[in-house]
């Protein structure tokens, strides 16, 4: 099968992983591949990037080209070129990983995928069935990244609605450490900083007591930032 497939004697290509949070579980959307090589199997969303355009604009094509979304939260996150990655020649692949707030759709459905996608589905992180290429070590790269980064950047509020409860919030933490946190010392510390706003708002439609409601506040995280860096400097 292999004799048919496209020759190259070389290419870039972007691969993305595409974080999304539900019901207390860190997912990530995967498609399941129409085309050689690999047809069938689930792999990352990826394509060649074209000889017009730049790596950062090949991944927002990539991604708008999945979600139908633009303006969401991506970060370059490494380059995999290993000699023998794909079958069809050397391809060097620009690793990106995106945070995107799934609201409740099951489904994605490819804009356009040059008919490499039949179709897309978000899939648990705990539960991921084997990967095409070398997307499953793309993957783990990616998420010890995303558990980094959950240090020292408000990423966890790109994959949270609006609005959300604290539970919510511990359950993300949770999720992306894959440990139990304290729920006492998690609130109190998380309350600590004062970038999380308190609502005048409970949960609706809810079959057990409801919570409270908190936004995150970006213009006081700004300022707490900038006014540590600040004290940094000193």
């Amino acid at each position: 099968m292999k004799e048919h497939l496209p020759k190259f004697e070389s290419a870039i290509s972007i691969d993305c992983v595409i974080f999304g949070f539900e019901a207390g579980e860190l997912k990530i959307s995967l498609i399941e591949r129409s085309a050689e090589p690999y047809t069938d199997w689930w792999a990352l969303p990826g394509n060649i990037v074209k000889q017009d355009e730049s790596i950062e604009a090949a991944a927002e094509r990539i991604l708008h080209e999945l979600t139908g979304l633009h303006d969401l939260h991506m970060e370059q996150f490494h380059t995999f070129g290993d000699v023998n990655r794909h079958p069809s020649g050397r391809v060097i692949t620009v690793a990106y990983y995106a945070l995107i707030r799934i609201n409740h759709q099951d489904e994605l459905r490819p804009v356009n995928q040059e008919q490499l996608a039949k179709k897309a589905f978000w899939h648990s992180v705990n539960d991921l069935p084997k990967l095409a290429f070398d997307h499953t070590e793309i993957f783990k790269y990616g998420f010890d990244q995303l558990k980094r980064k959950l240090n020292y950047q408000p990423i966890a509020f790109e994959l949270l609605p609006e609005k959300f409860t604290l539970t919510q919030l511990q359950q993300l933490y949770e999720a992306i450490l894959c440990k139990k946190l304290d729920k006492r010392n998690f609130r109190k510390k998380m309350l600590s900083y004062g970038f999380l706003k308190e609502l005048d708002e409970k949960q609706k439609n809810v079959s057990f007591r409801a919570a409270k409601l908190y936004k995150f506040d970006r213009r006081k995280y700004a300022k707490i930032f900038q006014s540590e860096l600040s004290a940094s400097e000193k």
